[in-house]
């Protein structure tokens, strides 16, 4: 924000180019800064950062490649797609949320742990954001990532965190499942656990990245919370979120490549 009003300043009203991306286009436009109230104002809104809450969704200790969250980060305002062109993850402590009730989907509360950056982020894509994390964040042994074709109606689990920065697995059922379309929607969940469904009331903002553990594998991630019944959300396919974790590493290593 402060290198772009220097700029702005400096152009002392004078019409300069200015080069955007637009839609995934490279266009040059011209500008013409106007004098308001004693300084020289462009008429743009600019956001450099943006910060939240998610889970990590799974964690490859041979390239330590991770993938969280299950959809993109949305601006707030427009609600588009957030480019991002470094990002760093962040330990998180949760100490409460908001219950979710029919027609108002909760949500987890939090604060960053203020420790060091377990890693960094470089890719926001259309089933989550991934990246590189400098170790496990669990203490788990690793599990089989579970295909598509193997995701089958009926019970599984999740993990998530309600409470302090620990998960905790509960039970699900998975009660559809698409094969054929793309997206963040490939299966419809929903909360059988007691325990959690008395808590939170279901499915929070901020549970989106939740693994989702079948038959001893990972095979998606909770995305999204349906807000008429928040015991029922959406999920991706965990390959879905792997492959996009390869091709994002592989475009990220191109990038610093050239």
């Amino acid at each position: 924000n402060k290198e772009i009003s220097n700029a702005i300043m400096n152009t002392k009203g004078k019409t300069v180019p200015v080069v955007i991306c637009r839609n995934g286009q490279q266009m040059t436009l011209k500008l013409t800064p106007t004098l308001w109230e004693g300084s020289y104002r462009a008429g743009m809104w600019v956001r450099d950062s943006s910060a939240g809450i998610g889970t990590i969704t799974f964690y490859d200790p041979s390239t330590h490649l991770f993938g969280g969250l299950g959809h993109p980060v949305c601006d707030s305002d427009t609600g588009d797609t957030v480019h991002i062109k470094e990002g760093s993850a962040e330990s998180v402590n949760i100490h409460g949320f908001n219950k979710s009730s029919a027609g108002d989907p909760g949500s987890l509360l939090g604060n960053f742990s203020g420790i060091d950056s377990i890693g960094e982020i470089y890719s926001n894509e259309d089933c989550g954001i991934f990246g590189r994390l400098k170790g496990s964040p669990s203490a788990k042994s690793s599990i089989p990532l579970g295909y598509r074709q193997e995701v089958h109606k009926g019970n599984a689990t999740i993990y998530t965190t309600i409470n302090g920065s620990k998960p905790k697995e509960y039970s699900i059922k998975i009660e559809e499942i698409d094969l054929i379309g793309d997206g963040t929607k490939n299966m419809v969940v929903r909360v059988t656990d007691k325990e959690l469904l008395k808590q939170t009331g279901g499915i929070l903002q901020g549970m989106s990245g939740s693994p989702i553990i079948q038959d001893g594998k990972l095979v998606g991630a909770v995305t999204h919370v349906f807000i008429r019944d928040t015991t029922m959300g959406y999920g991706v396919f965990a390959d879905e979120m792997y492959n996009t974790a390869l091709e994002s590493s592989k475009l990220q290593e191109n990038d610093l490549a050239s």
